[in-house]
């Protein structure tokens, strides 16, 4: 095994870019023009490779709006499933259908296909563009399965502060009270696309650029893929590229 990967666990999809908010902290910018997501076929093959290859505890899903492309979503999960992966979690903003029919299906195949932890983006960004009731509709369905859910917002500067972005973000939360979710920490924005764009005064005088996501590249903790195939940090494509070879000639 190659010792820069020696404590690979997880798995991670960005499945699509495409997204159904257009939020001002999202660390992606606008999305404009965003379509397409990664290739199911490839997406479960890789998955089934790693696992072959690595004790994989953790494998994720998310976007973007992940659930636009639930056949995929469901797929990835299922077979992780069925490989033993012991956590298999999506991060979704809930809104990818108006139809309640619609959704309370989804909601179902989720299930079926062992997502067993969703974390639920809900807060003063995301509701500035995405309207309340659908996603309260999927929080709804989503009480009579066996899926672990909790609210997950983004705070503005941190979580005590007291600015309009945060208090908007508590009101939302008190009015999804009723449905018992817990709130779990959530993020703190950090200066990158839009939130450059449109929050800067929050960011401090000279706001750097990163990521808390960024992984040591001597000790790569996950294998991470983009919605065109990419792996992060490795290189490579798996919709062209054996990810198994790509993790064995990897050198940072």
């Amino acid at each position: 095994m190659n010792e820069f990967l020696r404590n690979a666990q997880r798995i991670e999809f960005v499945i699509t870019l495409a997204c159904t908010g257009k939020c001002k902290h999202c660390s992606e910018g606008d999305h404009t023009g965003c379509t397409g997501h990664i290739d199911t076929d490839a997406a479960v093959k890789a998955v089934r490779a790693i696992c072959a290859n690595y004790k994989i505890t953790s494998l994720m899903t998310f976007g973007g709006e992940p659930l636009l492309y639930p056949d995929t979503v469901c797929a990835i999960h299922k077979t992780a499933t069925e490989l033993g992966i012991n956590r298999r979690q999506l991060i979704t903003n809930g809104y990818f259908s108006k139809d309640p029919g619609k959704i309370g299906h989804i909601v179902t195949r989720l299930a079926e296909s062992g997502v067993n932890e969703l974390l639920l983006s809900v807060d003063s960004f995301h509701q500035e563009t995405i309207p309340l009731q659908p996603v309260k509709h999927f929080a709804k369905c989503l009480k009579e399965t066996p899926i672990q859910v909790e609210f997950s917002p983004a705070w503005l500067v941190s979580r005590e502060d007291d600015n309009p972005y945060n208090i908007r973000t508590r009101e939302i939360l008190r009015e999804l009270d009723f449905l018992g979710y817990p709130t779990g920490e959530g993020n703190v924005i950090f200066p990158s696309g839009n939130a450059l764009k449109y929050l800067r005064e929050y960011l401090g005088d000279d706001p750097k650029v990163f990521s808390p996501y960024e992984e040591d590249p001597r000790d790569i903790r996950s294998f991470s893929f983009g919605p065109d195939g990419s792996v992060d940090m490795l290189g490579g494509n798996i919709c062209e590229d054996d990810i198994i070879k790509l993790a064995e000639d990897y050198r940072p």
